[in-house]
């Protein structure tokens, strides 16, 4: 029987919207503190401090933003001030998480390095330690990792600072999709030199957009408040002396921000619900939720996600902009329960599309833990080509393959969810 699609949209991940916001909006209004200064931004900065556990933030135009600046600071720091006219990091290869969005890698490249991306794994989805440990081997003069937390899921961190540490390199922290995540106890964004979230429209709270640098060290922060300031001199006139952006946060969408924060743990509890509700409704498909190594991790729960078994997968090609499946009885892929979500008239999306199959960085380095990863994913689409544990060698492309985010809107019912959680289960009859 057809189910009829729902009268309104169930979203990926809308902004969930409580009443303060508008308040302190409105108190930067009738203040007249509109601009990049007000008591908004300061609030924030202090609420995020408290909330992560870091000494300093700086609050910026967007996450994209923190991590350009989270970038020129650990340049700067491992490799010396830059001539003029040249990025931080010219010349220099970078490590980078694969599996991710582009923001998280474009920094490197606006600062003049070069990415090289790290595989997959699959315990968490995020960075593999192993292949982080044959990078370094391969690139041994490597001095930066740049660590993503997928989808509110903490990475393995412990191993991966240990690696860092042996090999003198620092850490940045992309903690963009994980405010509210732990890792033993201790909250996601406070594990780098230099760490990044974000407050973009879909994120666990918004403010419509916006990011936050953080970071332990006092003349980080000042650096970057001077710099995304356009990095105005203290002078009595407009005295440049180095390059400057425009990156500070408006006081305005700061104010959005604050009146989302005392709801951060309301809505993980409301996200957290989501997930466990598709858990249990899938318990009996040939199916995972996006895991996580319940022992030392409590992720923020932003995006369930779900990964299909190899043998429960039907045919499916993918071309850079298109996707074709054929259906067989008891097996699905992602192209036929996104087409299905969608004619509920509601949204899911691929996993993201790792960093090496992206056409910009086709010609980037790309390490497995078998070694050098562009001969591994050749194979792979040659012929499923797999190693010696029987897993495929090119992990992040196989998540990409048999993966997908459900939606996982917190104002989505459980009787909407039950709903889709049955037209997926119809997809594998």
């Amino acid at each position: 029987m057809e189910m009829k699609p729902f009268e309104n949209k169930v979203w990926l991940s809308s902004p969930t919207m409580h009443g303060e916001e508008i308040e302190y909006v409105k108190e930067a209004y009738e203040t007249n503190w509109m601009s990049t200064i007000g008591e908004n931004i300061n609030e924030v900065e202090r609420l995020t401090c408290e909330k992560v556990g870091c000494e300093y933030s700086v609050a910026l135009s967007a996450g994209t933003a923190a991590l350009h600046m989270a970038m020129k600071l650990a340049g700067e720091q491992v490799y010396g001030k830059p001539e003029t006219g040249k990025g931080s990091l010219a010349g220099h290869k970078v490590f980078c998480s694969d599996m991710t969005f582009d923001a998280t890698v474009n920094p490197v490249v606006y600062e003049g390095g070069e990415p090289v991306f790290i595989d997959t794994e699959y315990d968490t989805w995020n960075m593999d330690p192993v292949a982080l440990e044959k990078a370094f081997e391969i690139y041994p003069e490597v001095k930066i990792v740049v660590l993503v937390h997928l989808y509110g899921v903490p990475a393995k961190i412990d191993e991966i600072r240990a690696i860092c540490d042996k090999h003198g390199a620092i850490i940045v922290e992309d903690a963009a999709e994980s405010l509210g995540a732990s890792y033993k106890g201790v909250q996601t964004g406070s594990f780098g030199d230099y760490a990044a979230i974000s407050f973009n429209g879909n994120k666990i709270i918004t403010g419509s957009s916006g990011g936050m640098l953080l970071t332990d060290s006092k003349e980080a922060a000042e650096k970057v408040r001077k710099w995304s300031t356009q990095a105005r001199e203290n002078a009595p006139w407009y005295q440049h002396e180095e390059l400057g952006y425009n990156y500070r946060m408006s006081n305005v969408i700061a104010g959005v921000v604050r009146g989302q924060y005392p709801h951060l743990e309301e809505h993980i509890a409301q996200k957290k619900a989501i997930y466990e509700r598709y858990k249990e409704g899938f318990k009996d498909l040939p199916v995972i939720v996006n895991p996580f190594d319940e022992a030392v991790a409590v992720p923020n729960y932003w995006l369930s996600c779900l990964l299909i078994d190899e043998d429960a997968m039907c045919k499916q090609v993918r071309s850079e902009c298109e996707a074709l499946y054929i259906s067989e009885p008891g097996k699905s892929c992602p192209t036929e329960i996104l087409d299905a979500i969608a004619a509920l008239n509601a949204e899911g999306r691929p996993i993201w599309k790792p960093m090496h199959m992206q056409p910009i960085y086709r010609m980037n380095g790309f390490i497995t833990r078998e070694g050098n990863g562009r001969a591994k994913t050749n194979a792979y689409i040659a012929g499923g080509s797999k190693g010696a544990d029987g897993k495929p060698l090119d992990v992040g492309m196989d998540i990409f393959h048999r993966g997908l985010c459900l939606p996982s809107d917190n104002k989505m019912t459980a009787e909407e969810q039950d709903v889709i959680i049955e037209v997926i289960k119809k997809c594998f009859e």
